[in-house]
């Protein structure tokens, strides 16, 4: 999802390595301190057996109520209903965690204590940071006008219909793998080459599956994204070891993942859009001068500079060029908006209008992740309220002592295990954190190998993060088109995808399960612990 932890969450990290040594320079930069286990968040809830804090009806199982409850409103509101709205969404988990505490034995202080604890869990905030600052830089770059220049070079380059929607995978997949943050790349690629490509008359629902599919990739396979490091080190391995240990697993899934869009493109028909035939004739090239500040954040976090830093460069040089080339105006990237004539209407971002208030790329591009945010923050309060109450827990000793009883059916465990945790706590570093104990536990019983361990950990949370219709992954892209000044408002309701509907199309995250699925079944790549010795641990 985004980058690397700093020395002091290293320093945390290392409290809960299975058997390995402290983490000694894990690389600098994407997003720092995305790891926080030793906060009273996710991995050290999880590490070792333990009475829960909260008792429930019912026993342990009962704290998985409130997760259980929204995972079924999601199915039923984007599935049976067709809404795909995040504000339903957030509903739903409200409505779940307060069932959850009617479930509650005795007093209530520790359930309410724990919402607030699993609110503050720094790995929330992560994801959220890079919402923001990417909202910011791809609504700046949208305004600047690089959209139009997107469609003009695809039009020079005869890139059609057909053939965006796997463009747009592997371009989303180069950029997510370059700067470590999925999120991030789906921002920008959704309000940007998404438009560009249903504007070209590619079907919409199979080109944001693409763009999905592109940031598994990069989820998976970037050296600095946060799920990768967090796979690493909690798996006693070596960061260079486990990217190139897992680079024949994404690319046995990418390969058909392209070869299927190209397919899928030519058979699914595009959106009719009311003069989508103007603008594509008005798209103009001076647009594509934004590819150097996209360049500018690329380089600045392959660098080891931090997301936030490598994207505020970014979007300082995006400003620049939209002001110096004249592609907005200053009102267009930040203006306030006053109801009375005053002095200081003569200024560049000051107008008079019927409605006081704040507007512009910078507003717009951050505002419209508000009801995400305040989504995230409630599914990562109900996880660990199943953390605290024992549910994790009872879910992962069921897999580990009934299930994995060969090393086949060990590895399967760590598969279906993965996948059935990131269903639930569906941002994907926070999934990731919480089974990796587990998956260690497992896997040294077996005598599996710490690279094999780590590359079916990261797998499964980098895929359906990013598949399912309640998962952050999607839903930072729906919000990208129904938000504020959105993708919706903008160009009509034909640029709005209900989430359930790219489920079966993201290909290469599927695609990336069934190939952890096979070779879980024939022992494709399994290496044990005396196989090959881990370089130093998180050593690039």
């Amino acid at each position: 999802m985004t980058g690397p932890p700093d020395d002091e969450t290293r320093d945390r990290i290392d409290d809960e390595l299975p058997d390995g040594e402290p983490p000694e320079d894990a690389p600098d930069g994407a997003t720092g301190d995305p790891v926080p286990v030793a906060d009273g968040g996710f991995a050290d809830e999880s590490a070792e057996p333990h009475e829960p804090r909260i008792a429930f009806y019912g026993g342990k199982w009962a704290s998985t109520v409130p997760i259980v409850f929204f995972i079924f409103w999601a199915i039923v509101q984007s599935g049976v209903l067709g809404i795909g709205d995040t504000n339903g969404l957030v509903i739903g988990a409200l409505v779940g965690t307060i069932l959850g505490m009617f479930l509650v034995r005795g007093d209530w202080k520790a359930y309410a204590d724990t919402i607030f604890e699993g609110m503050t869990q720094r790995v929330a905030a992560t994801a959220i940071v890079a919402w923001l600052w990417a909202g910011m830089f791809a609504e700046t770059l949208q305004v600047g006008g690089f959209v139009g220049g997107l469609i003009f070079a695809a039009d020079a380059l005869n890139v059609g219909a057909t053939t965006f929607p796997a463009a747009a995978f592997v371009l989303c997949g180069l950029l997510a793998t370059g700067i470590g943050t999925g999120y991030g790349a789906t921002v920008a690629f959704v309000t940007l080459f998404f438009p560009a490509g249903v504007l070209l008359g590619a079907n919409p629902v199979l080109l944001f599956a693409a763009i999905l599919s592109g940031a598994v990739f990069g989820d998976n396979l970037a050296p600095v994204s946060d799920t990768t490091i967090v796979s690493a080190v909690t798996q006693d391995a070596d960061i260079g070891g486990v990217v190139a240990s897992r680079f024949k697993y994404a690319i046995l899934a990418a390969v058909p993942a392209f070869a299927a869009y190209l397919i899928m493109g030519s058979v699914l028909s595009g959106a009719s859009l009311e003069g989508a035939a103007a603008l594509r004739e008005s798209a103009t090239a001076p647009g594509l001068v934004h590819l150097i500040s996209m360049g500018v954040v690329i380089a600045t976090a392959v660098a080891g500079r931090h997301i936030v830093e490598a994207v505020s460069w970014g979007l300082i040089v995006a400003v620049a060029f939209n002001l110096a080339f004249g592609l907005s105006s200053v009102a267009d990237i930040l203006v306030f908006t006053t109801t009375s004539p005053t002095p200081a209407a003569a200024l560049p971002f000051v107008r008079v209008g019927e409605t006081a208030g704040v507007g512009g790329s910078l507003y717009s591009g951050a505002i419209g992740f508000f009801p995400l945010i305040v989504l995230t923050l409630l599914i990562v309060a109900m996880a660990q309220i199943m953390i605290r109450g024992g549910g994790f827990e009872a879910i992962l000793e069921f897999l580990l002592d009934s299930v994995a009883t060969t090393v086949r059916r060990a590895e399967l465990t760590m598969v279906l295990g993965t996948a059935a945790i990131n269903g639930m706590i569906t941002i994907n570093t926070a999934a990731e954190i919480a089974i990796a104990p587990y998956i260690a536990r497992l896997g040294e019983k077996f005598n599996i190998n710490g690279y094999r361990r780590a590359n079916i950990l990261d797998a499964n949370t980098s895929a359906l993060g990013y598949i399912f219709p309640w998962a952050g992954g999607v839903l930072v892209g729906y919000q990208v088109m129904v938000g504020p000044d959105g993708l919706g408002e903008q160009y009509g309701p034909e640029m709005v995808v209900n989430p359930i509907e790219v489920v079966p199309y993201v290909f290469h995250g599927w695609f990336l399960v069934i190939v952890f699925l096979l070779a879980a079944i024939t022992g494709f790549g399994r290496e044990y612990i005396p196989d090959r010795i881990s370089e130093e641990v998180s050593r690039a």
